[in-house]
């Protein structure tokens, strides 16, 4: 079964391709070529995941989903969140969100968070919700160079390294993406019969 997934990003793609079973192919936008910017003017993660999915699947015709993710911190009443992208300035600068966030926590011990997915997927029929969460604490500092975002000061409970310290497989094995990647997988497992 051949699936768009409504991103650019490979490091995103990567890690989906790595879930997938045999009897998928997953396409990205990069596959496709297609480049335009497709404004994420939704206040929730859900609103603009189902934005991004129905826009590429009423350019292609090809059952896609796409994900929106935040990192949602306790101390700051969810903040990023959905502007988790975007948090230090329009750029999308990974190293600036952290920075910034680092510096609005810097003096408090309440470091408590969660990474958040939603999934919605858009085939022609209603479109479907996933969703995905892990929990853990923001670091003082970055610790390893893998993963991307905020990965090098997230660290989930019960670990002792940031999501940036591990490798893609490892990360997959509790992270918010893969699981709400999951909750999607067995949706198609029902629907299709694979």
């Amino acid at each position: 079964m051949k699936l768009l997934f409504a991103t650019q990003n490979e490091h995103k793609a990567a890690e989906i391709r790595a879930l997938l079973p045999t009897g998928f192919e997953l396409l990205s936008l990069n596959d496709i070529q297609f480049t335009q910017d497709i404004p994420e003017t939704a206040e929730t993660l859900e609103g603009n995941a189902l934005l991004k999915a129905v826009a590429i699947f009423e350019h292609t015709g090809i059952p896609c989903f796409a994900d929106d993710s935040g990192l949602e911190v306790a101390f700051l009443n969810g903040k990023p969140g959905v502007h988790s992208a975007r948090f230090a300035g329009p750029d999308k600068n990974d190293r600036a969100n952290s920075e910034k966030l680092l510096s609005l926590l810097e003096h408090t011990p309440h470091r408590d968070a969660q990474f958040r997915t939603v999934i919605a997927y858009v085939d022609g029929t209603e479109p479907r919700y996933f969703e995905g969460i892990v929990k853990g604490t923001i670091l003082t500092d970055f610790k390893g160079d893998q993963g991307f975002g905020y990965d090098p000061i997230f660290q989930p409970f019960g670990w002792n390294k940031s999501f940036a310290e591990v490798s893609t497989a490892e990360k997959n094995s509790i992270s918010h993406r893969s699981l709400a990647f999951k909750q999607f997988l067995e949706h198609l497992h029902a629907v299709n019969k694979i």
